[in-house]
């Protein structure tokens, strides 16, 4: 063991107590009440003496031990038949005999007792006391305590919850213990060899090296028969180890310990809400690479409709020039003007008006066909855009659990943060009205779908949000009527080719609307479908964002407090 002198111990006591400092700040910050707490409760007792935590079942005799231990004819610890101890009793020195009640559940008795000068002891409720939360309290005050000693009855060492309550000490505080047997008084030798034995065996199968065991008889020590009692061995060890000035270099040692115990949990925990986090993270990349991909997807859909549009209308308007130019031949128009002069059928008002109606009635059938079976195939993909999102939203990976000692409330957060995107973005497809597009249904219902005009497409929004819940709307009207009016004026001095010109600079009008309307309308409307269902990730986007910068401090001040402890 290293021997300190007092002041180095103080000067390291020091450094400890601002490394508490630290720890408490943090445990602040991640708003874990219960290990703040626990680091103040220790900062507290820093320079309190060396502690004896006495633990053990009820009846096991623990109070008996106490008052044998510290040699004394006072009876510093009730002794009853039935359970006494229902709060922690924490025995400390004093120069006058006293009782502090420092709340329901812990109190502080003072004596004028020289071994008390050294060490404190606290008497705990029994491991399966039935007292409601006295196990409880006695877990609270572990993390203090210097020395356990673990008081079983001699002749049953071997109950479950006593078992149970050591595993919590070892596994999760590596605090050094010892065993005690107390009422050795009450079997013989042999089969207290065999409950020696048994305990020991038990102890190394839970990582005890080389555990100490010390059978005693509290009542043998208080009627005086010092050589039967056993408290001579176990008070020669706490001499050789913890007394005698080694005291104080152990309880700094235990602090730094317990720090270390604290900063484990904190890494581990850090560690799984960091991998939650790059989970949450490659989640939500994975989400806009699917709404991106179907974006994509649905624009290509889109520059295919177009195509498919314009190739249509320019077979149709091919067709139409085609009639144009051998129907205002100039033989046909003096043979139309001709029968126009004697009321025959077949004169040219008859056939213009026959000319500009089957014009309409072909771009209206097979436009509307083409068009109505594109926005189809693009008001489906937009919907499995959103169904993608929807059913990924239900599996997404949950690695930082609610029951997480220390984040259990961040976890608990991240999850009222999903189910709520969850239920968002499923209302969200399961309402119509959030697939209609305020720019491109404005004024439907004045305009007629009339494509020349520029306003063909005027309801392409209206049908987009039928599909996607399973219907479409027909579009009805005419598509070029406004081209009648530049045959209405034809007269025979008008040039042909002047008027095969203004056709076809109307047609070129409507492929330029065609994809105006049809190309930069539709990818505007994906676009802002998109928007719609990504605007439901705000909360989680921002929680990813105060989630990663939190991370980055949290590690920051853990390194600090971890490189200072290690140094220490």
């Amino acid at each position: 063991m290293k021997a300190y002198t007092d002041d180095v111990i103080i000067k390291k006591t020091e450094v400890l107590q601002i490394i508490m400092g630290d720890l408490a700040l943090l445990a602040g910050e991640i708003g874990n009440d219960n290990m703040m707490d626990t680091v103040k409760e220790l900062a507290n007792r820093v320079e309190t003496p060396f502690t004896f935590v006495i633990v053990g079942e009820v009846k096991a005799g623990k109070s008996s031990f106490i008052n044998a231990l510290l040699q004394t004819d006072k009876e510093i610890c009730k002794v009853a038949p039935s359970p006494m101890t229902d709060t922690i009793q924490q025995i400390l020195y004093g120069p006058v005999e006293k009782t502090e009640i420092v709340n329901p559940y812990l109190k502080k008795i003072y004596h004028n007792i020289e071994i008390l000068k050294e060490i404190a002891i606290v008497d705990t409720p029994g491991t399966n006391t039935i007292v409601e939360h006295h196990q409880e309290i006695t877990e609270r005050f572990i993390p203090y305590s210097d020395l356990i000693v673990f008081v079983f009855e001699a002749k049953n060492p071997y109950r479950q919850s006593s078992w149970e309550f050591f595993d919590f000490i070892h596994a999760e505080w590596r605090r050094k213990v010892i065993f005690v047997l107390q009422q050795k008084d009450l079997l013989p030798e042999e089969d207290l060899s065999v409950n020696i034995q048994g305990v020991r065996k038990h102890a190394i199968e839970k990582g005890i090296e080389n555990p100490l065991i010390f059978p005693v008889s509290a009542k043998q020590e208080l009627e005086k028969e010092i050589q039967l009692s056993g408290f001579d061995l176990l008070r020669k060890y706490l001499q050789e180890n913890i007394t005698g000035g080694r005291a104080a270099f152990l309880k700094l040692e235990n602090n730094i310990n317990t720090l270390l115990t604290i900063t484990n949990k904190l890494d581990n925990s850090i560690d799984i809400r960091k991998k939650q986090f790059v989970a949450d993270k490659a989640f939500r990349e994975e989400i806009r690479e699917i709404m991106n991909q179907h974006e994509s997807k649905t624009k290509y859909q889109i520059e295919l409709l177009t195509e498919n549009l314009i190739s249509t209308y320019n077979i149709i308007t091919d067709e139409k020039r085609n009639d144009l130019n051998e129907g205002l031949s100039l033989g046909s128009v003096i043979k139309r003007t001709f029968n126009s002069l004697f009321g025959s059928s077949g004169n040219l008002k008859e056939w213009l008006t026959h000319q500009s109606k089957d014009f309409e009635s072909k771009l209206n059938s097979r436009l509307k066909e083409r068009l109505q079976g594109g926005i189809i195939d693009v008001a489906e993909n937009i919907q499995t855009m959103g169904k993608m999102v929807d059913n990924k939203l239900k599996y997404s990976e949950t690695i930082l659990k609610n029951s997480d000692e220390i984040f259990a409330d961040i976890a608990e957060k991240r999850l009222h943060v999903l189910l709520d995107l969850q239920q968002n973005v499923g209302q969200f497809m399961n309402t119509a009205e959030n697939f209609y597009d305020e720019k491109i249904m404005r004024d439907t219902n004045k305009i007629a779908p009339n494509l020349a005009a520029g306003s063909g497409i005027a309801i392409v929004g209206v049908v987009l949000a039928a599909a996607v819940n399973g219907a479409v709307f027909d579009i009805t009207g005419g598509v070029l009527t406004a081209v009648g009016v530049l045959f209405a004026g034809i007269t025979l001095g008008i040039n042909k080719s002047k008027i095969i010109r203004k056709f076809d600079e109307e047609i070129e009008r409507g492929k330029e609307r065609i994809v105006v309307e049809i190309k930069e309308g539709l990818s505007l409307y994906t676009e802002r479908i998109k928007n719609k269902i990504d605007l439901n990730f705000i909360d989680f986007d921002q929680l990813l964002v105060k989630e990663e910068n939190t991370l980055i401090h949290f590690e920051e001040m853990q390194n600090k407090i971890r490189k200072n402890l290690q140094e220490l």
